[in-house]
Protein backbone atom coordinates (compact mmCIF):
# COMPACT_ATOMS: atom_id res chain seq x y z
CA UNK A 1 0.00 0.00 0.00
CA UNK A 2 1.28 3.47 -0.55
CA UNK A 3 2.06 5.69 2.02
CA UNK A 4 0.97 9.05 1.01
CA UNK A 5 3.29 11.36 2.94
CA UNK A 6 1.36 14.68 0.86
CA UNK A 7 -2.13 14.14 2.32
CA UNK A 8 -0.73 12.88 5.64
CA UNK A 9 1.29 16.52 5.51
CA UNK A 10 -1.63 18.22 4.84
CA UNK A 11 -3.80 16.98 7.41
CA UNK A 12 -1.16 17.71 9.98
CA UNK A 13 -0.92 22.00 8.37
CA UNK A 14 -4.70 21.96 9.25
CA UNK A 15 -4.08 21.07 12.86
CA UNK A 16 -1.25 23.17 13.29
CA UNK A 17 -3.44 26.16 11.67
CA UNK A 18 -6.16 25.38 13.72
CA UNK A 19 -4.02 25.27 17.12
CA UNK A 20 -2.45 29.11 15.33
CA UNK A 21 -5.71 30.13 15.30
CA UNK A 22 -6.29 29.73 18.98
CA UNK A 23 -3.35 31.22 19.33
CA UNK A 24 -4.49 34.44 17.92
CA UNK A 25 -7.66 34.33 19.59
CA UNK A 26 -5.94 34.16 22.92
CA UNK A 27 -3.81 37.21 22.21
CA UNK A 28 -1.18 35.57 21.23
CA UNK A 29 1.33 36.31 18.64
CA UNK A 30 1.82 34.28 15.24
CA UNK A 31 4.67 31.59 15.13
CA UNK A 32 7.94 32.77 13.05
CA UNK A 33 9.75 30.96 10.91
CA UNK A 34 12.90 32.74 9.12
CA UNK A 35 15.30 30.82 6.79
CA UNK A 36 18.16 32.21 5.30
CA UNK A 37 19.71 30.87 1.75
CA UNK A 38 22.75 31.37 -0.07
CA UNK A 39 23.27 31.40 -3.37
CA UNK A 40 20.69 29.75 -6.09
CA UNK A 41 20.57 25.66 -5.79
CA UNK A 42 17.65 24.59 -7.53
CA UNK A 43 16.94 22.02 -5.21
CA UNK A 44 17.68 24.84 -1.87
CA UNK A 45 15.04 27.28 -4.26
CA UNK A 46 12.16 24.58 -4.23
CA UNK A 47 13.04 23.84 -0.95
CA UNK A 48 12.91 26.89 0.52
CA UNK A 49 9.62 27.90 -1.40
CA UNK A 50 8.05 25.10 -0.41
CA UNK A 51 8.60 25.97 3.37
CA UNK A 52 7.57 29.65 2.80
CA UNK A 53 4.32 27.88 1.35
CA UNK A 54 3.59 25.72 4.32
CA UNK A 55 3.96 28.81 6.82
CA UNK A 56 1.29 30.47 4.93
CA UNK A 57 -0.92 27.31 5.14
CA UNK A 58 -0.07 26.99 8.72
CA UNK A 59 -1.00 31.15 9.88
CA UNK A 60 2.63 31.81 10.47
CA UNK A 61 4.83 34.99 9.71
CA UNK A 62 7.66 33.86 7.39
CA UNK A 63 10.77 35.67 6.63
CA UNK A 64 13.38 34.80 3.51
CA UNK A 65 16.82 36.44 3.70
CA UNK A 66 18.89 35.48 1.10
CA UNK A 67 22.97 36.09 -0.03
CA UNK A 68 24.83 35.74 -2.85
CA UNK A 69 27.32 32.76 -2.97
CA UNK A 70 30.17 35.14 -2.35
CA UNK A 71 28.99 35.71 1.11
CA UNK A 72 31.57 35.58 3.88
CA UNK A 73 31.61 33.06 6.79
CA UNK A 74 31.60 36.54 8.91
CA UNK A 75 29.08 37.99 7.64
CA UNK A 76 26.35 34.83 7.54
CA UNK A 77 27.78 34.65 11.08
CA UNK A 78 26.80 38.18 11.93
CA UNK A 79 23.22 37.07 10.44
CA UNK A 80 22.60 34.27 12.44
CA UNK A 81 23.57 36.53 16.10
CA UNK A 82 20.97 39.03 14.27
CA UNK A 83 18.57 35.82 14.33
CA UNK A 84 19.52 34.84 17.26
CA UNK A 85 18.58 38.24 19.20
CA UNK A 86 15.50 38.74 17.23
CA UNK A 87 13.12 38.18 19.78
CA UNK A 88 10.32 38.25 17.10
CA UNK A 89 11.47 34.92 15.59
CA UNK A 90 10.77 32.18 17.25
CA UNK A 91 12.58 29.84 14.76
CA UNK A 92 15.08 29.66 11.76
CA UNK A 93 17.48 27.82 9.31
CA UNK A 94 19.78 28.40 7.35
CA UNK A 95 19.39 26.33 4.06
CA UNK A 96 22.01 23.55 3.21
CA UNK A 97 24.37 22.82 1.09
CA UNK A 98 26.22 26.03 1.76
CA UNK A 99 29.45 27.36 -0.38
CA UNK A 100 32.65 25.25 0.27
CA UNK A 101 33.92 28.40 1.66
CA UNK A 102 32.01 28.34 4.76
CA UNK A 103 31.97 25.63 7.16
CA UNK A 104 28.33 24.05 7.85
CA UNK A 105 29.29 22.79 10.95
CA UNK A 106 30.35 25.95 12.31
CA UNK A 107 27.26 27.87 11.18
CA UNK A 108 25.00 25.38 12.40
CA UNK A 109 26.54 25.85 16.01
CA UNK A 110 26.14 29.41 16.02
CA UNK A 111 22.21 29.14 15.85
CA UNK A 112 20.84 29.37 19.04
CA UNK A 113 19.68 25.83 20.00
CA UNK A 114 16.53 27.17 21.17
CA UNK A 115 15.83 28.51 17.95
CA UNK A 116 17.07 25.67 16.05
CA UNK A 117 13.99 24.20 14.24
CA UNK A 118 15.88 22.21 11.53
CA UNK A 119 17.13 19.97 14.89
CA UNK A 120 20.76 20.27 13.89
CA UNK A 121 22.71 21.78 16.84
CA UNK A 122 24.50 19.36 18.91
CA UNK A 123 22.58 19.99 21.91
CA UNK A 124 19.18 19.02 20.29
CA UNK A 125 21.42 16.25 18.60
CA UNK A 126 22.46 15.25 22.59
CA UNK A 127 19.14 16.13 23.95
CA UNK A 128 17.70 13.38 21.01
CA UNK A 129 20.17 10.79 21.58
CA UNK A 130 19.61 10.12 25.21
CA UNK A 131 15.52 10.66 24.95
CA UNK A 132 15.37 14.47 26.12
CA UNK A 133 12.51 17.08 24.53
CA UNK A 134 14.61 18.47 21.74
CA UNK A 135 13.68 19.81 18.13
CA UNK A 136 13.62 16.54 16.10
CA UNK A 137 15.57 16.50 12.76
CA UNK A 138 12.50 17.20 10.47
CA UNK A 139 13.66 14.04 8.02
CA UNK A 140 13.26 11.80 10.47
CA UNK A 141 10.85 12.91 12.65
CA UNK A 142 8.81 12.89 9.54
CA UNK A 143 9.56 9.16 8.62
CA UNK A 144 8.40 8.36 12.69
CA UNK A 145 5.19 10.07 11.90
CA UNK A 146 4.42 8.50 8.90
CA UNK A 147 4.98 5.13 10.27
CA UNK A 148 2.77 5.62 13.04
CA UNK A 149 -0.43 7.71 11.36
CA UNK A 150 -0.19 4.32 9.81
CA UNK A 151 -0.40 1.93 12.10
CA UNK A 152 3.00 0.35 11.35
CA UNK A 153 3.90 -1.58 14.30
CA UNK A 154 7.75 -0.97 14.58
CA UNK A 155 7.89 -2.63 18.30
CA UNK A 156 10.56 -5.49 18.23
CA UNK A 157 10.92 -5.14 14.25
CA UNK A 158 13.97 -5.75 12.26
CA UNK A 159 14.93 -1.85 10.46
CA UNK A 160 17.25 -1.53 8.63
CA UNK A 161 18.88 1.99 7.57
CA UNK A 162 20.74 2.41 4.70
CA UNK A 163 22.77 5.27 4.69
CA UNK A 164 24.74 7.33 8.47
CA UNK A 165 24.25 10.98 7.20
CA UNK A 166 23.97 13.34 10.67
CA UNK A 167 20.89 14.43 9.10
CA UNK A 168 18.93 11.43 7.96
CA UNK A 169 20.94 8.05 8.36
CA UNK A 170 22.34 8.58 12.25
CA UNK A 171 18.91 10.17 13.91
CA UNK A 172 16.47 7.85 11.86
CA UNK A 173 18.67 5.17 13.63
CA UNK A 174 18.86 6.46 17.24
CA UNK A 175 14.95 7.38 16.92
CA UNK A 176 13.83 4.09 15.56
CA UNK A 177 15.79 2.28 18.40
CA UNK A 178 14.66 4.55 21.71
CA UNK A 179 11.76 2.88 23.95
CA UNK A 180 8.65 4.58 22.59
CA UNK A 181 6.44 4.38 19.73
CA UNK A 182 7.37 4.60 16.96
CA UNK A 183 10.96 2.98 18.05
CA UNK A 184 11.47 -0.46 20.14
CA UNK A 185 13.21 -1.52 17.01
CA UNK A 186 16.17 -3.62 16.71
CA UNK A 187 18.40 -1.25 14.45
CA UNK A 188 21.22 -2.05 12.07
CA UNK A 189 22.85 0.87 9.83
CA UNK A 190 24.42 0.28 6.91
CA UNK A 191 26.83 1.97 4.63
CA UNK A 192 29.02 1.94 2.06
CA UNK A 193 31.77 -0.22 3.76
CA UNK A 194 29.20 -3.13 4.98
CA UNK A 195 29.04 -6.31 3.23
CA UNK A 196 26.62 -8.84 2.33
CA UNK A 197 24.27 -5.50 2.31
CA UNK A 198 21.44 -7.73 0.21
CA UNK A 199 20.96 -10.42 2.35
CA UNK A 200 20.68 -7.76 5.55
CA UNK A 201 18.05 -5.78 4.13
CA UNK A 202 15.88 -9.12 2.91
CA UNK A 203 16.22 -9.56 6.90
CA UNK A 204 14.03 -6.42 7.80
CA UNK A 205 10.62 -6.15 8.27
CA UNK A 206 11.09 -2.17 7.82
CA UNK A 207 13.90 -0.65 5.17
CA UNK A 208 14.70 3.57 5.22
CA UNK A 209 16.93 4.27 2.21
CA UNK A 210 18.63 7.62 2.83
CA UNK A 211 21.46 7.03 0.13
CA UNK A 212 20.67 9.67 -1.76
CA UNK A 213 21.51 6.26 -4.65
CA UNK A 214 18.90 6.76 -7.76
CA UNK A 215 16.59 3.44 -7.55
CA UNK A 216 19.61 1.37 -5.49
CA UNK A 217 17.04 -1.08 -3.38
CA UNK A 218 16.27 -3.51 -6.23
CA UNK A 219 13.21 -5.95 -5.43
CA UNK A 220 16.04 -8.75 -4.68
CA UNK A 221 16.66 -6.43 -1.44
CA UNK A 222 13.51 -6.71 -0.20
CA UNK A 223 11.54 -9.50 1.43
CA UNK A 224 7.90 -9.66 0.93
CA UNK A 225 5.83 -7.40 3.38
CA UNK A 226 8.37 -5.67 4.34
CA UNK A 227 7.91 -1.59 4.71
CA UNK A 228 10.46 0.44 2.54
CA UNK A 229 10.74 4.05 3.43
CA UNK A 230 12.20 5.81 0.46
CA UNK A 231 14.32 9.24 1.36
CA UNK A 232 16.21 9.81 -1.65
CA UNK A 233 15.59 12.58 -3.79
CA UNK A 234 17.46 12.53 -6.69
CA UNK A 235 17.20 14.64 -9.94
CA UNK A 236 17.65 12.79 -12.98
CA UNK A 237 17.87 14.23 -16.43
CA UNK A 238 14.40 13.23 -18.70
CA UNK A 239 14.08 14.90 -21.58
CA UNK A 240 10.59 13.72 -21.69
CA UNK A 241 9.51 16.41 -19.01
CA UNK A 242 9.38 20.34 -19.19
CA UNK A 243 12.17 21.02 -16.81
CA UNK A 244 14.29 18.39 -18.35
CA UNK A 245 14.65 16.07 -15.41
CA UNK A 246 12.52 14.12 -12.95
CA UNK A 247 13.00 13.23 -9.40
CA UNK A 248 14.13 9.77 -8.57
CA UNK A 249 14.31 7.81 -5.14
CA UNK A 250 16.93 5.37 -3.78
CA UNK A 251 13.93 2.89 -4.03
CA UNK A 252 13.52 0.90 -8.01
CA UNK A 253 9.63 1.72 -6.92
CA UNK A 254 8.23 -0.08 -9.77
CA UNK A 255 9.95 -3.52 -8.75
CA UNK A 256 10.15 -3.10 -5.59
CA UNK A 257 5.72 -1.75 -4.71
CA UNK A 258 4.61 -5.35 -5.62
CA UNK A 259 6.56 -7.24 -2.68
CA UNK A 260 6.66 -5.00 0.52
CA UNK A 261 3.62 -4.23 2.60
CA UNK A 262 3.98 -0.35 2.24
CA UNK A 263 5.89 2.03 0.63
CA UNK A 264 6.25 6.20 0.36
CA UNK A 265 6.67 7.06 -3.09
CA UNK A 266 8.71 9.52 -4.67
CA UNK A 267 7.89 12.49 -4.88
CA UNK A 268 4.75 12.81 -2.61
CA UNK A 269 6.27 10.65 0.43
CA UNK A 270 9.07 11.46 2.73
CA UNK A 271 9.52 14.96 1.42
CA UNK A 272 6.36 17.00 2.35
CA UNK A 273 6.51 15.34 6.41
CA UNK A 274 9.97 16.73 6.08
CA UNK A 275 8.75 20.26 5.59
CA UNK A 276 5.53 19.54 8.03
CA UNK A 277 8.18 18.22 10.55
CA UNK A 278 9.72 21.97 10.68
CA UNK A 279 6.28 23.36 11.18
CA UNK A 280 5.87 21.33 13.95
CA UNK A 281 9.18 22.59 15.48
CA UNK A 282 8.85 26.10 14.88
CA UNK A 283 5.01 26.02 16.50
CA UNK A 284 6.88 24.31 19.68
CA UNK A 285 9.21 26.75 19.88
CA UNK A 286 6.43 29.52 20.00
CA UNK A 287 4.92 28.14 22.16
CA UNK A 288 8.36 27.50 24.23
CA UNK A 289 6.91 23.38 24.63
CA UNK A 290 10.52 22.40 24.89
CA UNK A 291 12.73 25.66 26.06
CA UNK A 292 11.15 28.18 28.88
CA UNK A 293 11.18 31.58 27.78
Amino acid sequence: MLIDGKKTSDEIKAEIAATVDEMVRQGQKRPHLAAILVGHDGGSETYVANKVKACEQCGFTSTLIRYEDSVTEDELLEAIDRMNHDTDVDGFIVQLPLPKHISEQRIIEAIDYRKDVDGFHPVNVGRMMIGLPCFLPATPAGILELLKRHGIETRGAECVVLGRSNIVGKPVAALMMQKAVPGDATVTVCHSATRNLKDICRSADIIIAALGSPEFVKADMVKPGAVVIDVGTTRVPDPTRKKGFRLCGDVDFAAVEPICSWITPVPGGVGPMTIVSLMKNTLLAARHDIYPA
